[in-house]
């Protein structure tokens, strides 16, 4: 009989599912260390929530566990790498808490626009202060959403009915989509921020949205408007919010997530009178918890007992034989579509790929997917792989086309990507050197030859003297290496584009330098895998 190891609380509904199922359970929440390790290695399955850290060590030796499943959609607590490195799957619950999530995020905004803590608060130490809590009626009022997943949408949905006006931006969802949700489209997040009287984002965190609501970002919104996080710690700039709540230009906050969980006592947010702050609860309801208890379960019980697969975070359609012999393939065309999506703000409409050469000779599904699951995978919340890459996309009303060419090429392989949005139409193109060294060889009209890896800074220029020396004093004001340089011209003195590889990422204020720049037309930075590191369902 196989067994699970449940290391962090799970509902009881979940706990039977399990064991009426024929799974033998193994209920030991709170393990650390050794205690842990060896209880794991017992274990065919393991289920966690949030608290058991699922580290990299902790896999060093995983005796027979064959399967994670985490009960929520964060996979944050588990090394994702270690874990596929050792041949388990990892699959999670992103639909559990979906409603909760939503449902916390609109009682932080009814409790924001009445001031329902403090009069509470007021009312119990025996003050009665009607004339003091006089707060706004939403109803009329435009909430901004950064985010239209699942959680970002529902939230929507129940703005729309309690009469708010509601705009919305999602790279990854057209406008046309957007309209059919009964939300107004915004171009930007730009828009959105200048736009609302109530800000909300819905993103996952990456290394793109980390800091996504900054400072400039914050001087965009309306004086006195209302900012709410219930999505991931470090999307808001905690700092610069605190700046922007003294300086009276936010009006008022409600945060559920914070850069460090659990909040410091003597964190600066708490001492604001205008701002509410929960323990990360927007999950934390009886039903939530029964949900993601019974998602886990099943993922669980359909691996260990029935070979499949549902959820999985970390696996690839492929045998392991196919794998390998395209790996390299799949590398280029999965760095591609990471590099097109820190391009583009825009949502995207239509994509055409073309494989040339050795690439036309792969299955073009596959190269297809990998492209988006480079696109996607730092736009949404829910994990993207090369099972739902495709559907994903579709679903956000992307066109997808795919082609294999035998037009000859200067290269051995060649993967062509054209990416249209309303606005703009990227061009860009990556091959092989060898077997390991990923380039690009493409960008618009513009041939070059450019390591695809690392940190890349991009830069739309005209051609003239001086400016590579400018570009590398604001770098390295701001303490930032450049690795590597490539520059592409149509000719003397006309438009240009460079591709600069950095050892480290720029600060916003290193950006926002180069762009003021008269000859600067656009620039900004992407981030890319590190030479030779392949993504975790290719490891």
């Amino acid at each position: 009989m196989p067994s699970v190891l449940v290391a962090d609380p799970l509902d009881d509904e979940g706990l039977d599912h399990l064991r009426h199922a024929g799974l033998r359970v193994d209920l030991r929440t709170g393990l650390a260390g050794e205690e842990l390790k060896q209880a794991m290695r017992q274990a065919d399955g393991m289920i966690v929530r949030s608290q058991t850290q699922v580290t990299a060590a902790l896999l060093e030796e995983p005796g027979q566990l064959k399967a994670i499943a985490r009960a929520g959609v964060g996979v944050d607590n588990i090394d994702l790498l270690a874990a596929t490195r050792r041949g388990i799957v990892v699959m999670n619950t992103p639909s559990g808490n979906t409603l909760s999530t939503c449902e916390h995020t609109l009682a932080l905004l009814f409790a924001l626009a009445r001031h329902i803590p403090s009069a509470v608060s007021s009312l119990k130490q025996g003050a009665w202060q009607r004339q003091k809590f006089v707060g706004a009626q939403l109803a009329g009022k435009t909430l901004g959403i950064i985010g239209l997943g699942r959680i970002g949408r529902e939230v929507a949905k129940r703005a729309l009915a309690l009469g708010m006006r509601v705009i919305g931006f999602d790279p990854m969802l057209p406008p046309e989509r957007v309209k059919q949700l009964d939300i107004e489209p915004a171009m930007d997040a730009a828009q959105v921020l200048a736009d609302c009287d109530v800000l909300t984002v819905h993103t996952p965190l990456t290394e793109q949205t980390r800091g996504l609501i900054g400072r400039r970002e914050l001087a965009l919104m309306r004086p006195g408007s209302w900012v709410i996080n219930c999505a991931r710690g470090g999307i808001i700039d905690e700092a610069a919010l605190v700046e922007a709540l003294e300086q009276g230009h936010v009006g008022g906050a409600a945060l559920d997530v914070f850069e460090q969980e659990p909040l410091p006592a003597d964190h600066p947010l708490l001492k604001r009178p205008n701002v509410l702050c929960t323990p990360h609860l927007g999950a934390s309801t009886h039903e939530a918890q029964r949900s993601v208890a019974l998602e886990a379960a099943e993922c669980m019980i359909q691996f260990l007992l029935h070979g499949r697969v549902q959820g999985a975070v970390n696996m690839a359609p492929l045998d392991r034989s196919e794998l390998l012999r395209v790996r390299h393939e799949l590398d280029l065309a999965y760095r591609l579509g990471l590099l097109v999506s820190g391009m583009q703000d825009s949502p995207l409409s239509r994509i055409q790929m073309t494989y040339i050469g050795e690439a036309a000779e792969r299955n073009p599904n596959w190269l297809t997917a990998s492209f988006l699951v480079g696109l996607l995978s730092t736009r949404l919340t829910q994990p993207v792989n090369l099972v739902n890459a495709e559907l994903l996309a579709k679903e956000r009303g992307i066109l997808i086309e795919a082609k294999q060419s035998t037009a000859r090429s200067d290269f051995r392989t060649l993967i062509r990507v054209e990416v249209e949005t309303e606005q703009v139409q990227h061009v860009v193109a990556g091959t092989l050197f060898g077997k390991n060294y990923v380039r690009l060889v493409q960008w618009g009209p513009f041939q070059f030859d450019a390591y695809l890896d690392g940190h890349l800074l991009l830069m739309n220029h005209q051609d003239m003297p001086g400016l590579i020396g400018f570009i590398g004093t604001v770098l390295g004001k701001h303490q930032v290496n450049i690795a590597q340089m490539t520059v592409g011209r149509e000719h003397p003195g006309g438009e240009a584009i460079a591709v600069m590889n950095l050892d480290s990422p720029p600060p916003k204020d290193a950006i926002h330098d180069i762009g003021l720049h008269p000859h600067v037309h656009g620039v900004r930075w992407v981030a890319l895998p590190a030479q030779g590191a392949l993504p975790t369902w290719l490891s």
